[in-house]
């Protein structure tokens, strides 16, 4: 059987990440350009390019103790006030580099005086042109609709500019970097699980509600994972801080839902109470991705030992995009070209 675009485009991921570490890393050098005086950082984004912007905003706070933050496109253009202090640093993501809402908040973010930077795959784009600063993901040309290379290289890009900020701070990051280098490796121990990745899509397909949680940087890919699995497989998914979905969100689980929970380390004490009690209560089934504890009964676990907790991130997401790719698949979606979706440019 012919493989589809999107699934060819997820193989290509470790060659992706490994040209970007010859592209923007020289021993301990970060070859990307940024402004050193900005003292906090403001993403805006759409889509899979605000669940990065999401993850980008978390690892600043807790690699490079820099104030960030990410904004959806359009809630941008709506807010009647935007932070436009100085020193702060706006940064665009977009695939395609033109984005339609993406590119209006980066023009009224250089009306009011920003300094601005993009994040794109695509050289020569609007965005591209207009920015002071940029940066290319080098994804290649994406063919499918639902973003997975491109993604995975914005979030290279993304941690690359923590690092350099964390670099600017004096950190020293040759431990972070020579990590790094083992991500590409780190990526096809996902890619090796895929028969068990298609054994739970199988069964997670026969559920019309899948609720993805997670907490803290995790909730990035719990967005993302969220989004994968509505655009590709047209099935109701919601995702949440678990935290949060304790209050009043749990009660969807009535109807026939399945949960998938998110995990970059062991589950906390109350993550596990939670979970706990939404089996007890709501007899859901519950898959982890990530990291388990023995004290949680759950129905599957997905998880790989990678080199760092950077790369681990980027390991799970790619678990999350096998799982939606297969769980179209089991529905005989076509995960190109999803109904009545777009891309703007290739």
């Amino acid at each position: 059987m012919k493989k589809s675009s999107m699934e060819i485009e997820i193989y290509e991921q470790p060659e992706i990440i490994s040209n970007l570490l010859s592209c923007y890393i020289s021993n301990s050098d970060i070859l990307i350009d940024l402004p050193k005086d900005a003292k906090k950082i403001v993403f805006v984004a759409s889509g899979s390019s605000y669940h990065c912007a999401r993850f980008a905003a978390e690892l600043f706070g807790t690699i490079a103790k820099v104030e960030a933050r990410a904004i959806y496109s359009s809630e941008f253009l709506l807010k009647a006030e935007v932070p436009h202090e100085t020193n702060i640093l706006y940064v665009f993501i977009t695939q395609s580099g033109e984005t339609s809402d993406t590119n209006k908040a980066l023009t009224r973010a250089k009306e009011l005086g920003m300094t601005t930077l993009a994040i794109t795959n695509k050289k020569g784009s609007t965005i591209w042109n207009a920015a002071d600063y940029k940066i290319d993901c080098h994804a290649g040309e994406e063919l499918s609709i639902a973003a997975t290379k491109s993604l995975v290289s914005q979030l290279f890009c993304v941690t690359l500019m923590v690092l350099k900020y964390a670099q600017f701070k004096g950190v020293d990051i040759s431990n972070y970097l020579l990590l790094l280098n083992k991500l590409p490796e780190d990526i096809r121990k996902s890619l090796s699980l895929h028969s068990d990745i298609k054994r739970i899509a199988t069964e997670l397909a026969s559920y019309n509600i899948i609720v993805v949680t997670a907490d803290g940087i995790s909730y990035a890919f719990a967005k993302e994972t969220s989004l994968k699995i509505k655009e590709t497989s047209y099935i109701c998914t919601l995702s949440s801080i678990l935290g949060e979905f304790m209050h009043g969100h749990v009660a969807v689980l009535n109807n026939k839902s399945a949960q998938i929970h998110i995990t970059l380390e062991d589950l906390s004490d109350n993550a596990t109470d939670n979970l706990s009690k939404i089996e007890y209560d709501y007899n859901t089934p519950i898959y982890i991705i990530g990291s388990n504890t023995s004290s949680l009964s759950c129905k599957a676990n997905l998880d790989v030992k990678a080199s760092s907790l950077i790369n681990k991130s980027f390991s799970i997401l790619v678990i999350c995009q096998i799982l939606a790719l297969e769980i179209a698949k089991a529905l005989g979606r076509n995960v190109d070209k999803p109904h009545g979706l777009h891309k703007i440019v290739k």
